[in-house]
């Protein structure tokens, strides 16, 4: 797994070990003197949820301020869980608890699925995981950064969701957009059926690629104007890898993503199935020097239904960390089997055409 290894403690550092990251976390919370805010979609109730509430309760009794934003469908956890944190002064709010009304497949679909550690005026944490014990085998994509100008700019971001975690509708465009913060892009999104600026922004890399597109995604299931996008870059001799975990946590979603694998590979694009355990990193990187790293999974439901924020960037320290976690990932990898794909039992055909009408919402 990738490590922080030597690098400088301001210096940008990708972890893709939950056991590394989760103890930096709790190591940078500890340390705090002002205030800790997270945004999170699942906050476990086991042994690492556990830790984590003790941490923040400690450090309420500090008198540092606490807020924290958890997803109310996503979540493991209820109110109790925090009893002594909230009697303590630190605040937690469950983003849009489930209703029932007229509308309430769609809109109770719309969830917030950010993820955010945000850490007094300077450190940040941003990727794809969630605190919860399930996930401590897992690969993932965490970004711990030490830059004031981006820690104000995720804390706008925290403050803005952390008031309207009630709200079903967003109406402000504002809430919809690009952020530049140097030579970083913080692309936020809310769920929408035409803007989805996270795609469309993957659309533009992948259509300016020269050399070379990886992207690694624990769920594949692309629209397709990304499929194209992609096919068109192989054309143009682009070297187009997709890694994907051999078996995610969502058989549904794996049973669909057959749909695409096989139409995508004879397009030329290379595959490569993780082994170990769950893949569940969510990155872009384009001709090893622009990346993307965020909650943002590669789905129809996580443009089109969920709230998402990715960082787009160029920074070279970053870059050089997410080509080692990319090697060690191909390393632990096997190509995609196009004949063993055609013999699939007629069963799995079956469910893919089934399952498919629901691809925007699995």
């Amino acid at each position: 797994m990738t490590q922080a290894g030597n690098m400088h403690l301001d210096d940008p550092q990708f972890y893709d070990d939950p056991w590394q990251y989760y103890n930096e976390m709790l190591k940078d919370i500890s340390g705090a003197r002002e205030s800790i805010c997270i945004e999170t979609y699942k906050f476990g109730g086991g042994n690492i949820g556990e830790r984590f509430r003790d941490v923040l309760t400690r450090k309420a009794k500090e008198g540092i301020q606490i807020n924290i934003l958890i997803d109310s469908w996503g979540t493991q956890v209820s109110r109790p869980f925090f009893k002594k944190l909230e009697a303590n002064g630190g605040e937690v709010r469950f983003f849009m608890k489930i209703r029932f009304f007229w509308d309430f497949f769609t809109k109770n679909h719309r969830r917030n699925h950010r993820k955010l550690l945000l850490i007094d005026d300077h450190i940040s944490y941003i990727g794809s995981a969630n605190i919860a014990g399930h996930s401590l085998n897992w690969c993932e994509s965490v970004l711990r950064l030490n830059d004031t100008d981006l820690n104000k700019q995720f804390q706008r971001i925290f403050d803005q969701d952390f008031k309207m975690y009630k709200s079903y509708t967003f109406k402000k465009p504002a809430l919809t957009r690009l952020i530049r913060s140097g030579e970083y892009e913080i692309l936020r999104d809310v769920p929408s059926i035409t803007r989805q600026k996270i795609k469309k922004r993957y659309e533009d890399l992948i259509k300016g690629a020269r050399q070379r597109i990886v992207i690694e995604t624990p769920y594949f299931l692309p629209g397709f104007l990304l499929r194209k996008a992609m096919a068109d870059a192989v054309k143009r001799g682009v070297d187009v890898t997709v890694i994907i975990p051999m078996n995610s946590d969502v058989h549904m979603i794996d049973m669909v993503r057959g749909r695409y694998l096989g139409m995508l590979y004879k397009n030329g694009v290379n595959f490569r199935l993780y082994l170990p355990h769950n893949l569940h990193a969510k990155l872009l990187m384009v001709d090893n020097e622009t990346f993307s790293v965020g909650s943002a999974n590669f789905d129809y439901r996580s443009f089109r239904y969920l709230h998402e924020i990715v960082l787009i960037g160029k920074d070279e320290r970053i870059v050089h960390q997410l080509r080692d976690h990319i090697n060690n990932c191909l390393q632990n990898s096997t190509p995609f089997d196009y004949e063993e794909w055609l013999k699939r039992p007629f069963a799995q055909r079956f469910f893919e055409w089934i399952y498919l009408p629901f691809r925007h919402l699995l």
